[in-house]
């Protein structure tokens, strides 16, 4: 007898459906599919991890060069905060020859005068008396405010002819 039973009714039906000796045929394309979707899987993954710690080492230096940026900034900003305090303005106005402005006089619609008239530095109020201590001072020391200007101040003509 041969090495396969017999098979009867609807069992021979279903056997004649499947052609004889494909059982192994049939597994070989199915491994190497699965042996390919496995490896291009993994290639993928890998090409993805790859992407994602590039991306990680992109934004680890753009925050370092942020905090670098920030803090440039920020000692950008005291630096003028310094240059801005109203006590370096009127030093620097100092060293640069610049006196108190004094009291305005202000011209009516009519032509009258409306206070007195005078040259810059001869104002009738006095500034501040406190004045930072000039040891500390980085600039070199100015003459107090009290003392005549040495600039050449231009005269204020006595009367003003208009058009």
């Amino acid at each position: 007898m041969s090495g396969k039973p017999q098979l009867k009714g609807r069992a021979a039906r279903l056997a004649r459906l499947f052609p004889a000796g494909a059982g192994q045929a049939a597994r070989a394309p199915f491994v190497l599919l699965v042996v390919l979707l496995l490896g291009g899987g993994l290639i993928g993954l890998l090409v993805l991890n790859s992407a994602l710690s590039e991306g990680s080492f992109k934004l680890d230096d753009l925050q370092k060069e942020t905090k670098s940026l920030t803090d440039e900034e920020q000692a950008l900003q005291r630096d003028v905060d310094a240059y801005s305090a109203p006590d370096a303005l009127q030093r620097r106005a100092r060293e640069l020859g610049m006196v108190p402005g004094g009291d305005p006089a202000f011209l009516n619609p009519d032509g009258t005068v409306k206070g007195v008239p005078r040259a810059a530095g001869q104002s009738s109020f006095r500034t501040s008396t406190v004045r930072p201590p000039e040891v500390l001072s980085p600039y070199p020391q100015s003459p107090p405010l009290d003392a005549p200007a040495t600039t050449t101040q231009p005269a204020i003509p006595s009367s003003t002819t208009g058009r």
